[in-house]
């Protein structure tokens, strides 16, 4: 968001299906991304980042459905625990639905603080499901909810970026 323009008179275009789909495609493909060591630890959820962001700005839109659906076809996707990513998800969806009202009154760089709490309750809920089949918790996972925080910022802004109007080459 602009800092010398205040939130009430910033002007966003509508969002169509289309531009959300692509949206989550392209963090699917941004979760599919090969990393080893700690860079795996340290990895944002694209998809639980890209999912929060519309539940909190259009809540009427993308909810706890959608999220479940996501999160199954991120199960089939990783090989994971069928329900493993879709309960995770439906968490942070739920979350992201009924707050989002109080995470659009702060501005972007304080929402990362709003969101870091939804973030680590759904990390949580897909490691209680991971202990509860191996029996051990990887704490290293929870990096990734941090990181996926500090990601809230620069994503949100991106996001908003390609849905203001473009300015007319021909106008004045």
């Amino acid at each position: 968001m602009n800092a010398s323009m205040p939130k009430d008179q910033e002007f966003l275009l509508p969002v169509t299906g289309t531009f959300i789909s692509l949206s989550l495609l392209v963090a699917l493909l941004l979760n599919w991304m090969p990393l080893h060591g700690i860079w795996l630890a340290l990895r944002p959820d694209f998809v639980a980042l890209v999912l929060l962001y519309w539940c909190t700005h259009k809540p009427h839109r993308i909810g706890i459905g959608i999220a479940w659906a996501i999160g199954i076809f991120a199960d089939v996707a990783d090989a994971s625990l069928f329900g493993q990513h879709a309960l995770s998800y439906t968490v942070l969806a739920f979350g992201g639905v009924m707050l989002h009202r109080r995470v659009q009154m702060f501005d972007v760089r304080e929402q990362s603080m709003q969101v870091f709490p939804l973030l680590l309750i759904s990390y949580s809920a897909y490691v209680v499901v991971h202990w509860q089949l191996h029996n051990y918790v990887a704490w290293e996972y929870f990096l990734g909810s941090a990181t996926s925080a500090l990601l809230w910022a620069p994503m949100t802004i991106l996001l908003q970026t390609l849905r203001r109007p473009r300015s007319d080459p021909n106008e004045l």
